[in-house]
């Protein structure tokens, strides 16, 4: 789901831009989105996949099983535009039928990715500012016997 459709309930065309570029990265990775158990430690496949691509590492992204019917340059492209799909910024997101074309005809010429919508700076500063709260543990329970 885009975030500006998750958080403030507005669903655009770019909306089913960044779904595409999920599930391009779902196929391409043989991880669900919302497995967080295989995502390496990592919070989310979006995450995971980002810190791939900038530690320059994407082809460690490639499902095993894919690799045989599939060239590096081709899976190395998907992981490219599946990370251009997810953009925070729905303008930075490219159009469905440029997605097509650069999948269709590849491209050597591709923006390169900024930070995911999960990287937002208002999603850390609200962990950072979730950290600093003090919380109380209360351990003691009240029981209250009641009859029927």
């Amino acid at each position: 789901m885009a975030p500006e459709y998750a958080m403030e309930g507005v669903f655009s065309t770019k909306s089913d831009v960044y779904s595409f570029g999920v599930l391009l990265l779902e196929i391409v990775t043989g991880i669900r989105r919302s497995s967080s158990s295989e995502t390496k430690g990592f919070p989310s496949l979006i995450i995971y996949s980002w810190s791939m691509w900038k530690e320059g590492k994407a082809e460690e992204l490639v499902d095993s099983s894919i690799m045989d019917t599939c060239s590096p340059e081709e899976v190395l492209l998907c992981i490219h535009v599946g990370l251009l799909c997810v953009q925070e910024n729905p303008d930075d997101r490219p159009l469905m039928s440029a997605v097509v074309f650069i999948l269709e005809n590849g491209s050597t010429t591709l923006a390169a990715p900024s930070r995911p919508a999960y990287f937002s700076r208002h999603n850390i500063e609200m962990e950072l500012i979730r950290d600093d709260i003090q919380n109380s543990v209360n351990n003691i329970t009240l029981t209250e016997i009641q009859g029927r």
